[in-house]
């Protein structure tokens, strides 16, 4: 018998908000992302604790102190539900940078969630893992909207439905479709970004989101690339949050006139997003937004263009420990 000495799982950026589905709608990118391992902590060490030994790459800004860190809180409250009674360590990567508006926080917690059960064996179901991720990402973000950590578990064009418990609806995702993200060298945090937006919406401006969340749903079941154009625009979040990057209507406007179906803040921002039909169209977007970004803020940006890659979080590396006695055999 030989059991996991630890395990390594890896979380993928996500754009959450997608223009017209506010808190609702998120798709996953292949990269960058977070990574988490986990391994079982030693003999000496008594309950289902968490420890964290390691962060790298977020300049020591982070918590590592594991009730105040989102992969700890969220590792934490899957060892509770599991009943588990050994404790885990966790080594954490930021491959994403902070407060840029691709789900960092879910990310870390979602790693932190499938490294813990990979370790355990657990096959806990994909509901499960987004509960707990769910509580980590409220400790990180400030507040939990399940629109950043369902795409980034379970890959895709999602719709969060209900995010606790999660009624997840996992759409089609139509071949060709690219996305382009820049991410500029700013921050914005997600919780000073909710507070502008207030707690009301114009009657008018609500019907049609709605009208286009619905048509965005059904591009997508049909794959009906002008309609899905059509569809993407924000009239809840965007107007009030675009003044909070320098140069957003020039970068918006340049990313259009290089041939995007639409382009929007990814989450609360910084970092936007355009989405386009095809590789060549894709590149020609990426390049005509890095040079905005480039012009409006004086620093280039970190660019990206991926396809919506249908997989989520996954285990990347598992270590084996023999048991003693299967070493006596």
């Amino acid at each position: 018998m030989s059991t996991m000495r630890s395990v390594t799982a890896f979380a993928p950026a996500t754009v959450s908000n997608v223009a017209c589905g506010f808190d609702v709608l998120g798709f996953a990118l292949g990269s960058p992302g977070d990574e988490v391992t986990a391994q079982f902590l030693d003999a000496q060490a008594t309950g289902a604790q968490v420890r964290i030994d390691e962060i790298s790459g977020d300049a020591g800004r982070l918590p590592r102190e594991a009730a105040k860190n989102t992969a700890g809180v969220a590792a934490q409250a899957l060892l509770t539900t599991l009943g588990e009674r050994r404790g885990v360590a966790l080594r954490i990567r930021k491959g994403l940078p902070l407060s840029s508006g691709l789900g960092g926080s879910a990310a870390s917690a979602v790693a932190a969630v499938v490294a813990v059960d990979g370790l355990l064996d657990a096959r806990a179901s994909r509901d499960t893992l987004m509960t707990a991720a769910f509580e980590g990402e409220r400790v990180g973000a400030g507040s939990a909207h399940g629109d950043n950590i369902a795409p980034c578990l379970y890959g895709g064009f999602v719709l969060v439905r209900r995010a606790n418990p999660p009624d997840i609806v996992r759409l089609p995702v139509p071949d060709g479709l690219v996305a382009v993200v820049v991410h500029p060298d700013l921050e914005i945090e997600t919780a000073h970004a909710r507070a502008i937006l207030g707690d009301s919406v114009r009657l008018a401006d609500a019907i049609q989101q709605w009208a286009n969340l619905g048509a965005f749903v059904d591009a997508l079941h049909r794959s009906d690339f002008a309609l899905l154009a059509r569809s993407l625009e924000d009239r809840v979040a965007e107007p009030k949050r675009a003044p909070l990057v320098p140069g957003f209507n020039a970068i918006k406007e340049a990313a259009i006139g290089a041939g995007a179906l639409g382009c929007s803040l990814s989450g609360s921002g910084p970092s936007l997003f355009a989405l386009c039909r095809g590789d060549d169209q894709a590149r020609r977007v990426a390049g005509a937004m890095t040079a905005a970004v480039t012009r409006a803020i004086g620093s280039a940006p970190q660019t990206y263009v991926s396809p919506i890659v249908t997989d989520g979080a996954r285990i990347i590396s598992a270590d084996q420990k023999v048991s003693s006695l299967e070493s006596q055999v």
